[in-house]
């Protein structure tokens, strides 16, 4: 019986994550009281404390759930409850933890965009354009992870005064994102001068390397090869992770 009540509590927390996350945290809370032992219950308290904006509640679970299960699928998320802290060094820390290599293609992503922001938030806009310019921003793929990477891109570069390049950064978030992971075209609308209406409406991947910067490769250019080897950047670097890692936007 105890069994059947958490597994309820969870699948409430799921469903209710995005549309009313307190709510999901609420049910969260009480699976946890019930099965704090198990691995799976701490991450999903974790997932919730994020969403519903309780950084340091979701560091005490993720890491809880870490020394349970020694998986570091949550590293971008732990990383960027750091950032929702005010302690991007940290955040920076847990992106460059060995353990990435783990991760797969969008945890690996997430964990660029979440190291990208760290670096924004201490004013290094330079490394956090030089973080996320990596082959897999040629992918070929239309997926939420490549739309999410192409829009963190673009987002840093409209900030840095790039706006043109902007512009095709987010046209080409908005072409890979067929499951809504962005309001690319509503940015692309907002930078033409438009009024948007809202209405209602694993994946192995190769190229999350940098670039190599002896060829000159940049995004974009025919030097970036999609389907080079893959890697996140963990010596130098945050959702998801499943292919839509929760982060906030660099």
């Amino acid at each position: 019986a105890a069994a059947g009540t958490v597994a309820r509590h969870l699948v409430m927390a799921g469903q209710l994550l995005d549309s009313d996350p307190e709510l999901a945290h609420r049910h969260a809370q009480e699976a946890r009281r019930m099965a704090g032992r198990v691995a799976v219950v701490r991450e999903a308290a974790g997932q919730a404390a994020y969403a519903a904006g309780h950084y340091a509640e979701a560091l005490s679970e993720l890491r809880a759930a870490r020394r349970l299960n020694g998986s570091a699928a949550f590293l971008p998320m732990m990383a960027d409850a750091e950032r929702g802290l005010g302690k991007p060094e940290r955040a920076l820390e847990l992106a460059a933890d060995p353990a990435a290599e783990e991760l797969d293609s969008a945890g690996k992503a997430e964990l660029l965009i979440v190291r990208a922001g760290a670096e924004r938030d201490l004013g290094d806009l330079d490394a956090a354009l030089r973080t996320l310019q990596v082959k897999a921003l040629d992918s070929r793929r239309r997926i939420g992870w490549v739309a999410r990477l192409r829009y963190a891109y673009a987002d840093l570069l409209l900030e840095a005064g790039h706006e043109r390049d902007a512009v095709e950064w987010f046209t080409r978030a908005a072409e890979a994102d067929v499951d809504g992971a962005t309001d690319a075209d509503d940015r692309l609308a907002e930078l033409a001068g438009l009024t948007v209406l809202a209405v209602d409406d694993e994946d192995d991947f190769d190229g999350l390397e940098p670039l190599d910067a002896r060829s000159g490769g940049k995004p974009g250019s025919d030097d970036a090869d999609s389907d080079g080897p893959s890697g996140a950047q963990t010596s130098a670097p945050a959702a998801v992770a499943g292919d839509e890692a929760p982060s906030r936007e660099g």
